[in-house]
């Protein structure tokens, strides 16, 4: 990623590499696909939606069995529970274009293999070996065109339950690939397969790989797998989790403490501290801390991508749809300084996050909490032509506070917060500027 501000030129002061699920190696360039990532840096927010078997028991997506927490004969019994009898994906739709999301992407199938659309390829699918008997992949990715949200589709490279799939257990494996290579052609040609089927039949705009892990680029055909999505859909964006063959960063749960590597990235999180539904998880974030983490996101350039896990019927917990509605209220009140905007100022300047309008000359700041009285920032080589709360039609008084005539070093700008325009979890200011941004990054003095 170029470590600098797209409108601004402010070079990003990184501090510490992110975790191992993000892309650190990429043979994409960013200038080849700048275009049709601009829907993407623009949209800041997605719903991430597991959905499957698991949520039958309510256990963890594949993992559960991969871990022996239950045998895989057991894990696959789920089958024969799984309704979708309440299934209806134009309310799912319709709160996902509330929480004010751009994009949504869903399991078309986890590592357990069962699809959620009716595969042709030889393997499990709900069409086939659920009661819910019908296409679920398409009502939703319907019901989202009418809300004018972008479609996602998740899929798991790895299939723990194909017969031809080299893994199986945490400890033990089937054979190794390279032992056996017109068995792991045989895998290639069915995975392959799976992806072209959803990718003519559905047209995702943007694809969400998982379990690249397990095998090397050259193992995965990587380069043949993004041909066959480009060469249906030239505008498709496709994640990082296809060994160097994908278009941005997708660190999970863990919010990096400087921006990914690559220049777009999606920060992954539940809003619990699960996957897919699983009741006895009940360490729910509360819409504050959901709303300053995608606060923080949006401020280092980013997006999110919030997890939603509807039980096996399809209904929703209603946990998560107040997280959504919540958080859909205040992306609509402060939608001005989210969305279509840019990553804001390096660290240093402002205790907070922070945007940019694309022109660089609307500065916006985020309080954390219940802030009254005087906010700082510092650093500002720009004067000022007026301050304002995101949301309501107040305007703030701010003073100068350090400035020596003969210094090139700005003055601290204090900026009086009054109470009475707090919002409920996070305000807002719009700082308006003379021109495009210009910061002091300098060490006092004559410097």
């Amino acid at each position: 990623m170029k470590r600098l501000f797209p409108a601004t030129g402010l070079i990003l002061m990184l501090l510490c590499s992110v975790g191992a699920s993000a892309q650190t190696q990429t043979n994409t360039q960013p200038d080849s696909i700048r275009e049709k990532m601009q829907w993407f840096a623009d949209a800041k927010l997605g719903i991430f939606i597991h959905w499957g078997i698991y949520d039958v028991n309510g256990i963890d997506e594949s993992w559960s069995f991969h871990n022996k927490k239950i045998s895989h004969a057991d894990y696959m019994k789920q089958m024969n529970g799984f309704t979708a009898s309440r299934y209806n994906p134009q309310q799912w739709a319709a709160l996902i274009k509330e929480s004010g999301a751009r994009y949504a992407v869903l399991t078309t199938k986890h590592h357990d293999g069962v699809a959620l659309w009716p595969t042709a390829q030889n393997h499990f699918s709900v069409v086939k070996n659920t009661p819910a008997k019908r296409d679920l992949v398409n009502p939703f990715f319907e019901a989202l065109d009418k809300q004018g949200i972008k479609r996602g589709a998740y899929f798991s490279l790895i299939d723990w339950s194909y017969p031809d799939y080299p893994g199986f257990l945490k400890d033990s494996n089937r054979y190794k690939a390279s032992d056996d290579p017109q068995r792991w052609e045989r895998f290639q040609k069915f995975y392959q397969g799976q992806i072209s089927e959803i990718s003519k039949q559905y047209h995702p705009d943007l694809w969400w790989f998982d379990g690249d892990w397990e095998h090397s680029a050259a193992e995965w055909q990587a380069d043949k797998v993004r041909k066959i999505i480009l060469g249906d859909k030239p505008a498709a964006i496709i994640n990082g989790r296809l060994q160097g063959y994908g278009d941005y960063d997708t660190p999970e749960q863990n919010f990096p403490v400087s921006r990914p590597a690559f220049k777009w990235w999606e920060l992954c999180m539940t809003i619990n501290g699960s996957w897919g539904y699983q009741p006895k998880d009940t360490a729910w974030k509360t819409p504050y801390e959901v709303i300053t983490i995608f606060a923080d996101a949006i401020s280092n350039g980013g997006n999110l991508l919030l997890d939603i896990g509807p039980k096996e019927d399809g209904t929703i917990p209603p946990q998560e749809i107040n997280v959504l509605k919540e958080l859909g209220a205040w992306n609509k009140k402060h939608a001005e300084a989210i969305f279509n905007t840019v990553g804001g100022m390096p660290q240093g300047h402002f205790y907070g996050p922070s945007t940019l309008s694309k022109d660089s000359t609307t500065l916006y700041l985020f309080l954390a909490g219940k802030v009254t009285g005087n906010v700082m920032l510092k650093g500002l080589n720009n004067n000022i032509k007026s301050i304002r709360v995101v949301g309501t039609n107040q305007k703030l008084q701010y003073k100068i506070v350090g400035k020596i005539s003969w210094s090139p070093v700005p003055g601290l700008v204090y900026i009086d917060v009054p109470a009475s325009v707090q919002d409920k979890y996070m305000s807002v200011l719009a700082v308006e500027l003379d021109k495009p941004i210009s910061l002091y990054r300098g060490k006092g003095g004559l410097n």
